[in-house]
């Protein structure tokens, strides 16, 4: 038997180290708006660029560990799932980030 892997098409964001530690940046990949986020314990995260409450600029949201809080209104997201910690029924866009040879690597393909 014989497994088809499928073909995943990333794009290089540039070196992990542009990243400011705890602050997020917005990236456009194929045209989608993404916040790519550097946490102080080197993890990397990518999530849909705007709060689905209203549209507000995530990647100038405050971070703490692995959350960020959206400026306008003060939803907090799970930036590894997801999931908003206010309202169980919205949630962020995530996206496979991948670190090779200090580039930061993001899949628009397999997000949740």
């Amino acid at each position: 038997m014989f497994a088809v892997l499928e073909s995943v098409r990333e794009t290089c964001l540039g070196l992990v180290e542009s990243l400011p530690v705890a602050e997020g940046r917005t990236f456009v990949v194929e045209g989608e708006r993404i916040a790519v986020f550097r946490g102080r314990d080197g993890s990397v995260y990518a999530v849909q660029a705007q709060c689905p409450h209203q549209g507000g600029p995530l990647a100038e949201g405050v971070t703490g560990g692995c959350t960020v809080t959206c400026p306008l209104h003060s939803w907090k997201f799970d930036l590894a799932s997801g999931a908003c910690l206010n309202d169980p029924e919205h949630r962020l866009r995530t996206y496979p980030v991948r670190l090779a040879e200090g580039l930061v690597y993001v899949s628009l393909d397999g997000g949740g």
